[in-house]
Formats: structure tokens, C-alpha cells, sequence
């Protein structure tokens, strides 16, 4: 949307990863120059397989993630009222995408706004961009910690994130994330959490001593491939029965 600026996930990454690229390059033309092709081939296909890595991510952060979750969104058939709470908004990518389906409804990002996962990664930029995005009227953004929300239990009809909780090291303190997630949810409601190869199903493990419902995990295609095929990025869904039971 005009005026709106999401940044680049991950940027130091992608910055380290060029410069490897770039060296490759450069190395495998200095050797073909001074010494033969052959002994350049290895690093001028290092070099080119690492770009085509690079590209893949940079499609998925710059526009593939944009895409995947407007379709995730459109699946939910919200009824445009509902409590919605994204874990690790940073600039609203999802956040804002989220809120043009909820106005009668409210939209709340939590973040540590650390730029070293996201670019320009503030709460005044978030809000910027939602008032470019027209739905300001409707966003709160709020510092916090998602293993410990600052959130009452059972304040939110959905709860989304998106590439944020494998940040969070240990496998210990992203349980507690995930069951903090699971706790700000309303009988009933539903959460959606996208991120990286292996991570959702240890979430789902989380959800499962929960007594979450409906719990499936799913691939996201393409378009949500960080660095390769072999990365992709899994969308995992769950729901909280809508009687409260002993293991929630």
C-alpha cells in the first residue's frame, strides 16, 4: 500500500549472506583469471547456489510473506468483530493485514522492537503504518515479553504470529510462549502461528498437553521459503475448546 514500509526480516543475516556471496564471486574470477576455469567452478557455483538461496528469501520477505497470510486471513471468515493479538508484530506486516478484516474489531501487536529481527523495527513505525494503511482507528502496539503477555487470560478471539517465536531461545522458553498464547485465548478462539522447519511441530507438542483442539500443522508453499527448500516456513493451527477443560 502506498506509504507503508514493512522492512526486511532478519537484515543482518541478509547483509552477511551477500557479503559471502560477493566473495565467492570475486574469488572464482580472480582464480579463473590467474588460474584456469576449472579450478574457479567450485566457487563460482558456491557463489551462485547462495544467491539463488538470497533470492528466495528475499521474495518471501518482501513479498511472499505478504501474500501467504492474506490467503490465511481470507480462510478465516472473520465475522469483523473480533479481539485479535499478534505475537511480535514489528512493523504490522500481519498485524495490518489482520485489522482490514476486523473493523468492528481490534487489532493489538506485542513486540521487544529489536531491530536486529526486523529493520527499523519501532512501534512508531507500526503505527505509521497503519495509519497508511487507514486502519489506525483500530491498532494498539504494546511492549512485552510473549512468555509473559501482559494480557488477562481469555482476552482474545484469534492470536497470530509470524516468524517470531523460534527467536526465542530454548525449546523450554518457547513453550512458555506458546502456552502464554494459548492462555490470552477465549474459549473457543483460535490461534495461528507461521515459523520455521521443525518449530511448529514442537508447538503443537505444547498445545497437545493443553488439551488444544483441532491442532494441524501445514506447510505454506514457495512463497514462504527462507533461504531454500529445506527451510520452509509451516503454519500451525489450533483451537481452545470452547468448554473449559482441566488440561487448559
Amino acid at each position: 500500500m502506498p506509504g507503508a514500509r514493512y522492512g526486511m526480516d532478519a537484515p543482518y543475516g541478509f547483509g552477511f549472506v551477500g557479503l559471502v556471496v560477493l566473495g565467492f564471486w570475486v574469488t572464482g574470477l580472480v582464480m579463473a583469471v590467474t588460474a584456469d576455469l576449472a579450478a574457479a567452478l567450485p566457487a563460482l557455483v558456491s557463489g551462485t547456489l547462495l544467491a539463488g538461496c538470497l533470492a528466495l528469501s528475499l521474495h518471501a520477505t518482501l513479498r511472499g510473506k505478504f501474500l501467504v497470510w492474506r490467503d490465511v486471513l481470507d480462510e478465516l471468515d472473520l465475522r469483523g468483530d473480533e479481539r485479535l493479538l499478534d505475537l511480535g508484530c514489528g512493523r504490522g506486516a500481519v498485524l495490518l493485514a489482520a485489522a482490514r478484516h476486523l473493523p468492528q474489531g481490534r487489532a493489538v501487536g506485542v513486540d521487544l522492537w529489536r531491530g536486529l529481527h526486523q529493520s527499523g523495527n519501532t512501534p512508531a513505525a507500526t503505527l505509521r503504518n497503519a495509519r497508511a494503511e487507514g486502519v489506525a482507528d483500530r491498532v494498539y502496539v504494546q511492549g512485552g515479553d510473549l512468555r509473559k503477555l501482559p494480557y488477562a487470560e481469555a482476552s482474545f478471539d484469534l492470536v497470530v504470529s509470524s516468524l517470531t517465536v523460534h527467536t526465542i531461545f530454548g525449546a523450554d522458553a518457547r513453550a512458555q510462549a506458546i502456552a502464554e498464547a494459548y492462555r490470552v485465548l477465549r474459549p473457543g478462539g483460535r490461534l495461528l502461528i507461521a515459523d520455521l522447519a521443525r518449530t511448529p511441530r514442537e508447538y503443537a507438542a505444547v498445545l497437545a498437553r493443553l488439551n488444544a483442539q483441532d491442532v494441524r500443522v501445514r506447510g505454506l508453499g514457495w512463497r514462504a521459503w527462507w533461504g531454500s527448500p529445506w527451510v520452509p516456513t509451516r503454519l500451525l493451527t489450533a483451537r481452545k475448546p470452547a468448554t473449559r477443560s482441566s488440561g487448559a
